[in-house]
């Protein structure tokens, strides 16, 4: 399993729009067809708060229901608060600590003990433990 962050998806859905295959594109062609890919709950409520935003609602929610097609999602179960509040003391005294919604996504992705696939490679490697990959 793979966990991927918004930005990968994102990013994987300009590369569509666009007709041009990039970085994002390219790290899926790259997996084994066996690999799960995965996202957390989270992911996809900053997808359906961007689609709220838009001009356009309905159109971004259709877009954001393509786009997570074929993504396992992970919802938090019994062990994710203890282990987001373990993570939360152990990011907070940081100079800059790490985002509630990143601490958040990266909770599931260690939960299903999976790398996260992210461009904000910044805003993740401060979390102990987690995986991060970048494209």
């Amino acid at each position: 399993m793979i966990h991927v962050d918004s930005s990968y998806l994102i990013d994987l859905h300009r590369e569509q729009w666009r007709k041009r295959p990039g970085p994002a594109f390219e790290l899926i062609e790259s997996l084994d067809d066996r690999e799960l890919l995965g996202l957390s709950a989270h992911v996809v409520c900053e997808l359906r708060a961007g689609a709220e935003q838009s001009r356009n609602v309905l159109r971004e929610h259709e877009l954001v229901d393509e786009l997570i097609a074929g993504f396992h999602i992970a919802y938090p179960d019994d062990r994710f608060p203890g282990l987001y509040g373990r993570l939360y003391a152990a990011t907070t005294g940081q100079r800059r600590p790490v985002a509630a919604f990143d601490l958040l996504i990266a909770t599931a992705a260690l939960l299903a003990d999976a790398p996260l696939v992210t461009k904000n490679v910044k805003d993740f490697e401060r979390v102990p433990g987690l995986r991060v990959l970048s494209y």
